[in-house]
């Protein structure tokens, strides 16, 4: 039985989205650079970020980040042009972010796993000229030096200072102490920087191939920041929200920076996630929000109890991943009155969000959108007599849809081919078209909810899945792989894993000999792929079966997965904290199957 009061709430939550989710004037003049600086004008004195033990103020952050802005500047970086950003989570990552916005550039936030080819890609896919680097990635760099889609001279490979631990290579230049000589007012420039122009570029893996670089508008960022502030984490300026997800992905970059910019509260922000120090942290600084991936919540959970878990500051957690098999004694555990999970891809034109703060699922959807049959076996929609997509029943597990409008935007990649590949047509008509999310859902039942349809998700299709918290392409992953010298073929995929969230890698190998040598095959894995694309397996084929197309077949090995007592072939596995693939024996496998082995 719903009480008066639920529906009250419902109905209000319900009646402020309106305002917010509104799409913002292309040719207005605001930009993140400017919403950052009103609200430093708004609150010099007030904290904006505690990182590390260091408290920074909202007027130390803004002046900083016009110096860093003038900085760029007298290099030569002006509106328009691409800048990559590869940082981990410090406060100079969201300098570069600001400073560079400020002047009307973009910002091509790189995953700080990528390395060699993958790095190069990014840089190329966006047209940078100049990378901003942190000095605990100047060996990734370094790397690639030789190969940079620009010359390497100092105005052009930025480091930021870390630790100083490191004399700074010599074709790079220390900006951090260059800051001092350049002036803390705000470029004029920033007063003119239009909602339409692009802010960012944010990688994801997509269903194939390099990742794909996705275009990120200042009224994207805006519009989506303001859903998260306003009507999801409620965010006010006495809040301080905890965040140690990637600022490089969307979570980071619209919930994390977007929440304290519209709100004007702080942060509290971590490099990485430590599930030993999360609870401890959130009661010293005072976190009354946190942003997750689901698998930092099964960390958690995973943690030995205390007697005071839900003795926490935490009123309000936003985030996607919560998978319902741990969602109830995760609330309940850790007293959270709040979870907003949600749903969308970050090129997406659309997503859900569970503002009715129900349990199990991803919330509604305001946009117009589809649920439609998919055949998950040849991995294609069903369609009927007509050629036009069916709707999935209620219940059913369907391919999500978003439709593409005026006010339901699909901005794409830099890539043309690729923003292509994401467009269905002719879905229910002849001139319509729909973004394709590649993700399969369901509707769920969760009691009255104004009559509005909630969904689960269910999975990815196609040649990506999810492990880690970061999307995985196994056409990227097998490209790689096949560079070795002792792999002739390899055909990647997911496998699950108990107690894990995902889909774990798993790489089907024809070898060069015989006899292929495993340490050069896991060094070379180790070199090529970020940690979270690395397979967890690996398969030993004497050939690899194909269509008669010659596509490379999955359905029977994703069937078959990794247990030694039905596959004759030889199977490797790499344990947590390893860099070498060892024989996977019936006892280890055991572990794996008992959620024991620390995946």
């Amino acid at each position: 039985m719903v009480s008066p009061g639920e529906i009250m709430e419902m109905t209000r939550t319900l009646a402020s989205a309106g305002p917010v989710v509104r799409p913002v004037p292309r040719k207005r003049a605001i930009s993140l650079g400017w919403v950052m600086a009103e609200s430093a004008r708004a609150r010099p004195d007030a904290v904006f970020c505690i990182f590390e033990g260091r408290t920074v103020t909202w007027g130390e952050f803004d002046r900083q980040a016009n110096r860093l802005a003038h900085l760029l500047r007298s290099f030569g970086v002006a509106r328009g042009d691409a800048v990559g950003v590869f940082m981990e989570n410090r406060v100079e990552f969201l300098l570069a972010c600001v400073a560079l916005s400020r002047l009307g550039a973009r910002a091509g936030l790189i995953n700080t796993g990528v390395r060699g080819k993958s790095l190069l890609h990014c840089l190329e896919s966006i047209g940078a000229r100049r990378l901003l680097f942190g000095e605990e990635l100047a060996e990734a760099v370094a790397e690639v030096r030789d190969e940079l889609p620009f010359e390497p001279e100092p105005q052009r490979l930025l480091l930021v200072r870390d630790s100083a631990s490191e004399p700074a290579p010599g074709e790079s230049l220390d900006v951090l102490g260059e800051l001092e000589h350049h002036s803390g007012s705000l470029p004029e420039v920033t007063r003119d920087i239009r909602a339409g122009e692009i802010a960012f570029y944010i990688f994801t893996s997509g269903t194939t191939g390099l990742p794909k670089a996705s275009i990120i508008t200042h009224e994207r960022w805006l519009r989506m920041a303001r859903v998260f502030t306003h009507l999801s984490l409620r965010m006010r300026e006495h809040d301080r929200i905890y965040v140690c997800v990637p600022m490089y992905h969307s979570n980071g970059i619209y919930v994390g920076l977007g929440s304290v910019a519209l709100s004007g509260g702080s942060m509290f922000l971590r490099r990485r996630f430590s599930a030993s120090s999360f609870l401890d942290e959130t009661r010293e600084y005072r976190t009354s929000r946190f942003v997750y991936i689901g698998e930092l919540c099964r960390y958690l959970l995973n943690q030995p109890a205390r007697p005071d878990d839900g003795n926490n500051p935490l009123e309000t957690i936003t985030g996607n991943g919560l998978r319902p098999d741990i969602w109830k004694a995760f609330r309940e555990r850790f007293n959270i009155p709040r979870i907003i999970e949600f749903y969308g891809a970050t090129e997406g034109n659309g997503g859900c969000m569970n503002l009715f703060n129900k349990d199990e699922t991803v919330g509604f959807c305001a946009q117009p959108h589809a649920l439609v049959k998919f055949d998950v076996e040849n991995e294609q929609i069903i369609r009927d007599r007509r050629g036009r997509c069916i709707r999935a029943e209620k219940g059913e597990t369907g391919l999500m849809l978003m439709k593409i409008s005026p006010l339901a935007r699909f901005e794409g990649y830099t890539s043309r081919e690729a923003t292509e590949k994401k467009v269905l047509r002719g879905v229910f008509g002849k001139r319509d078209a729909w973004f394709n999310t590649g993700d399969l859902l369901r509707q769920v039942d969760v009691g009255f909810a104004l009559g509005l349809p909630h969904y689960q998700f269910v999975d990815r299709v196609g040649d990506t899945f999810r492990w880690k918290g970061e999307n995985v392409s196994t056409n990227e992953v097998a490209d790689l792989i096949n560079e070795s010298a002792e792999v002739e073929y390899s055909n990647v995929y997911g496998v699950t894993l108990p107690g894990t969230d995902g889909r774990a890698g798993m790489a089907a190998i024809v070898p060069t000999s015989d006899h292929p040598d495993l340490d050069a095959l896991s060094e070379h894995i180790r070199r090529s792929l970020p940690h979270f694309a690395q397979p967890v397996f690996l398969r030993i084929l004497p050939q690899m079966d194909t269509t008669g197309t010659f596509k490379l077949k999955k359905t029977d090995l994703v069937r078959e997965g990794h247990d030694p007592e039905r596959i004759g072939d030889p199977l490797y596995v790499l344990k947590p904290g390893s860099e070498r693939y060892e024989a996977l024996d019936r006892e280890f496998h055991k572990r794996i199957l008992a959620g024991q082995a620390g995946y």
